[in-house]
């Protein structure tokens, strides 16, 4: 951000190298002069135990499922609300919710990685492992094929992706002893929705025959639910445009309605300002009764998979089907999704199909509303506005983290801290030393200085 480069400028720090050596915003504490800019932006910034304990105050977490939009510091967060919810009494093997924590598909498509791919797998299969163990009922992954075709792919690679990153983490998981039926039925799936109707449909049908197939087949699973698909699907801000934003409320209406046609568990609808701004609560309202609307009055939830016995849509099901089992296919010939993504191969592929698709809409080959057809003479009558950032916000969470620091033992952190390190030096699971450095109130990028110092830090490759 604009704010970061400032500040490296004004520290001297003005090298070319400065821009592509940042890390990425995840796995920092609030008080890093790298996080400068970006706290309390994009969702709630989160340092320690103390600031989940502020989150959750009056809530009984046995009554609710907590969602944590986390990828590269997913097992520190992971692992504060198991802490929270035993510092409360509560039985961890009740407690219910979703960590996103797909880092394959961060190196991908997002960009929130901090350590390099294999490393960050295992710490993938330590949450699995861990929480199959000790928070059964707790998902401890979402395989998000969204991201990836948020980030240019097809409706195909980004089912077909999915599902070998949904492999590479079983895999890793198996290899440690793991039964598949202990863990396959709390693996979750997000994806993505905009494109033609039927096509998009057909897309979340072949995948769950697929998934079904794979878990069955493949891997031996005896439990129905374990080849289940259980998925969250939405519109993504990649198929709503500047231009015209009112109209993309008309767009996520018809991608709530394919998420529900194609059998969608959860939905989290887009909403209409996200072509610009984070989300305003007017635009989330709206986003709100729409697929209320769609529930109460065009009975949407009524019944599953209405359009099945239709000869086109099972017919284009069946296809896509077969090109996603042509591209996994593929994947697995040339080493597999992990080897893959470390020499940079699916990024490349996804980045290439991102710039066909650039040209096709600047061409006007892929016609999009409001963008190359049927555009406003003059300017919109819509106010944009743009979601302001309080630099308040920030510097009451700085001062929320110096307290907690000097309110804790700082001992007690030190050899918590020693302990993570010990155990991603030694090849262990590090999810109970960290649950253990959590509860002593160790801050996430004190957890993080500590793998990395163990794992290192991941560097993009470069390909031409």
């Amino acid at each position: 951000t604009n704010e970061r480069f400032k500040y490296l400028i004004a520290n001297g720090q003005t090298g070319l190298n400065v821009a592509f050596d940042l890390p990425t915003q995840t796995g920092l504490d609030s008080d890093d002069p790298l996080a400068f800019g970006e706290v309390g932006r994009v969702g709630m910034a989160v340092d320690s135990l103390r600031d989940f304990e502020i989150a959750f105050d009056g809530i009984d977490l046995d009554k609710i499922t907590v969602s944590l939009t986390i990828n590269g510091a997913a097992p520190q967060l992971i692992a504060m609300f198991l802490a929270l919810g035993e510092k409360r009494g509560y039985d961890a093997k009740q407690l219910r919710g979703t960590a996103q924590n797909d880092i394959l598909k961060e190196f991908i498509g997002r960009g929130t990685w901090i350590y390099p791919v294999e490393p960050s797998v295992r710490l993938v299969g330590d949450t699995i492992e861990y929480c199959a163990r000790h928070a059964p009922k707790y998902s401890p992954v979402s395989v998000c094929g969204y991201h990836i075709r948020e980030s240019g792919a097809n409706p195909v690679q980004e089912m077909a992706y999915a599902f070998c990153i949904a492999k590479a983490y079983a895999d890793e998981a198996l290899a440690r002893g793991l039964d598949i039926d202990e863990f396959a039925g709390r693996l979750s799936f997000n994806f993505n929705v905009f494109g033609s109707i039927f096509e998009q449909v057909c897309k979340f049908r072949a995948g769950r025959g697929l998934w079904a197939k794979i878990v069955k087949e493949h891997y031996g699973a005896k439990k129905p639910e374990s080849g289940w698909l259980r998925m969250i699907a939405g519109g993504g801000g990649g198929g709503l445009t500047y231009e015209q934003p009112e109209v993309n409320i008309v767009r996520g209406a018809y991608y709530a309605l394919i998420a529900a046609l194609g059998g969608a568990q959860t939905m989290a609808l887009c909403c209409f300002d996200e072509a610009y701004t984070i989300p305003t609560e007017y635009a989330q309202r709206i986003s709100l009764r729409t697929m209320q609307l769609l529930i109460e009055e065009m009975g949407l939830s009524d019944t599953v998979d209405p359009l099945g016995g239709s000869w086109y849509v099972e017919t284009l099901t069946n296809q896509m089907r077969a090109r996603m089992e042509e591209t996994m296919a593929e994947v697995d010939a040339q080493g597999g999704i992990v080897k893959l993504v470390a020499e940079g191969a699916i990024q490349a592929k996804v980045s290439a199909q991102a710039y066909r698709m650039q040209r096709a809409i600047e061409s006007g080959d892929f016609r999009k509303v409001g963008v190359n057809c049927y555009r406003n003479e003059q300017a919109d009558d819509l106010e944009v506005q743009m979601h302001p950032y309080d630099e308040e916000d920030a510097r009451r969470q700085i001062a929320s983290l110096a307290e907690a620091r000097s309110a804790r033992d700082g001992a007690r952190v030190a050899d918590a801290l020693a302990r993570v390190r010990g155990a991603a030096e030694s090849g262990t699971n590090v999810m109970p030393a960290m649950v253990e450095a959590v509860k002593a109130y160790a801050t996430v990028g004190e957890i993080t200085q500590q793998l990395a110092g163990v794992y290192g830090r991941y560097r993009e490759p470069v390909r031409f």
